[in-house]
């Protein structure tokens, strides 16, 4: 796989930095709405995706004047996806919001990984030491020992959203690759369409509570479909400009917003520790831009 950023300005570069951090801060409100929305955890990802299908449809249609072909590869996106959020919803039912989010974003070591060895982009050394300082701040974040609510079962918690982060691996790096042929609105509607009945038949499997029982559970359902295409559609559209494993560093900022939005709103206290962590993942976040830039 090439380096796009060799083939871009800066400007259009940080540009999508930008745009990819965005996303990545609101798909932090993800958990939120997920504890928010009244039905099971596989539930909740199958109405976050059939509520962002139409729109996903109308901005297709906007961007390309009609909803062209399906390729193979939206496909593996979306099965990918759907596993995802299947495993980091179920992660988040069973431990902390800090911890699901958490875990579930060191995804750029199996990213990095697989960049190298399968790919052959072989990443510099000082990337290698960011994405090893964002990981240590990430598990930080984890071990530190919960001040407040630690969740049902913490240890299968834990290691279901551990679980998860080789999933969005798969996703990223899947993304990265269609980006270069389709378009982000096409690429994530296909995605979209195909990991919804996934979960939906999952659901049914395990028989989960299927729908909300008030209005603000509708709510929290219906945001989690706009929070998919505004989150969700920032990081396709930046995966297209950006290295995967770059990209996949920078949206550990997602853990940090998902922390401090569970400590305010259900008051899973952000202790020292885990306020340490963030901060060292963020200084990961910075080093890998500073040493993924292009040499002049």
């Amino acid at each position: 796989m090439t380096d796009t950023i060799a083939v871009h300005p800066d400007s259009g570069r940080g540009k999508a930095l930008l745009v990819l951090l965005f996303g990545a801060c609101v798909i932090g409100v993800g958990p939120i709405l997920v504890r928010l929305s009244e039905v099971g955890p596989v539930t909740a990802g199958f109405w976050r995706l059939t509520f962002a299908l139409p729109l996903l449809a109308l901005l297709t249609r906007q961007a390309e004047s009609r909803i062209s072909g399906f390729a193979p590869i939206a496909l593996l996106a979306g099965l990918a996806f759907a596993l995802d959020l299947g495993f980091w919803h179920y992660g988040i039912a069973y431990t902390s919001v800090a911890k699901a989010t958490v875990l579930s974003n060191l995804t750029p070591v199996v990213v990095t990984a697989v960049a190298w060895v399968v790919l052959k982009q072989k990443p510099r050394p000082l990337f290698l030491l960011a994405v090893a300082l964002a990981v240590a701040g990430a598990w930080i974040m984890a071990m530190a020992r919960d001040a407040g609510f630690a969740g049902k079962s913490p240890v299968l918690g834990d290691m279901l959203s551990t679980a998860t982060a080789f999933w969005y691996a798969l996703y990223f790096l899947a993304v990265s690759a269609a980006r270069r042929t389709m378009g982000a609105t096409r690429l994530m509607f296909w995605s979209t369409l195909t990991g919804a009945p996934v979960l939906l038949v999952a659901a049914l499997g395990l028989h989960e509570q299927l729908t909300p029982v008030t209005l603000g559970g509708w709510g929290a359902c219906l945001g989690l479909g706009l929070m998919h295409v505004a989150g969700q559609g920032s990081i396709a559209w930046a995966l297209g400009r950006l290295p995967a494993a770059t990209a996949s560093v920078t949206v550990l900022v997602q853990p940090v917003v998902a922390a401090l939005l569970g400590w305010s709103i259900f008051g899973e206290v952000f202790g020292p520790m885990q306020a340490l962590g963030g901060a060292v993942a963020l200084c990961g976040v910075v080093l890998a831009q500073w040493s993924a830039h292009p040499k002049a």
